[in-house]
């Protein structure tokens, strides 16, 4: 933990992430590094701990019911009065309460993981998915889902919700049941940027923009038959502009480099 908060602590010190910082309104969830161990899930025996110094370092007020609950998962709802639209950000926790994954031992799958549709299975554990459900039952026009791992996209053998593809059904089936509008998924953890589509029966087209690459270049790319244009493998950050003023209004995603060219672009009309 002394490792771990010193880290926290190395960044806190960089002068652009300072600046940013200063600017910038900030939210954050983690993922298994912040978590404190390489794919690590409900077993890791360090959370609580973990989670002290995570909350510390992002300023999460004392008394928030973030602090009184088990988990990091949260929200948020941002109202223009005039416009009178509503952005609902929603901060999920794929760390605190997810089910061991299931190694692949086979030649059936790939890369270190295999699907399990065990009922078991959990990313999300059943007070955050009861959370959840209350927080798509809120009114709101859009809905940013931050999920650390990918939601939308094709298995590949790594951490993603495809290792559970009944949660994956269950996400599906409480936006259909709840009649939430405007859900957008914003996913990371694979080192490369990208936009997913997912197409589930009796629901909208789920989008998943994944932002992954702001410190570091990749050269290995996992096939996805979901995803919409062309990968990004450079240094880049995911951009997401909302243009409220239109009738139907627009959700530009983005995948950005560093020079600020559009690698990944698709405008999406909220009605969709």
């Amino acid at each position: 933990m002394n490792l771990l908060e010193a880290r926290y602590q190395q960044l806190a010190a960089k002068p652009l992430f300072a600046a940013l910082r200063a600017k910038t309104p900030m939210v954050a969830t983690w993922d298994d590094h912040d978590y404190g161990l390489n794919d690590a899930g409900s077993d890791y025996t360090k959370k609580e701990e973990s989670k002290e110094i995570f909350l510390r370092f992002w300023n999460e007020p004392e008394g928030s019911e973030r602090r009184q609950r088990p988990g990091i998962h949260t929200s948020y709802t941002f109202t223009d009065p005039t416009l009178k639209k509503s952005l609902q950000v929603i901060m999920l926790d794929t760390r605190t309460f997810r089910t061991p994954l299931t190694k692949n031992t086979t030649s059936s799958y790939k890369n270190d993981y295999r699907p399990d549709s065990s009922p078991a299975n959990t990313f999300l554990g059943a007070d955050q998915w009861s959370w959840l459900k209350s927080r798509l039952q809120e009114p709101a026009d859009l809905r940013l889902i931050a999920t650390s791992i990918q939601f939308g996209h094709e298995y590949n053998g790594w951490e993603s919700w495809t290792n559970f593809p009944t949660e994956i059904e269950k996400m599906v089936d409480l936006i259909k049941e709840t009649k939430a509008n405007g859900v957008v998924f914003l996913s990371g953890d694979v080192h490369w940027g990208e936009l997913s589509v997912l197409k589930a029966p009796g629901c909208y087209p789920l989008h998943d923009l994944t932002a992954s690459g702001i410190n570091e270049e990749w050269d290995i790319l996992e096939p996805n038959r979901n995803r919409v244009g062309q990968a990004c493998m450079d240094h880049h950050f995911g951009f997401i502009e909302i243009n409220w003023q239109d009738a139907d209004p627009s959700v530009a995603l983005h995948i950005k480099d560093v020079t600020g060219r559009a690698r990944v672009k698709q405008n999406v009309r909220l009605s969709r």
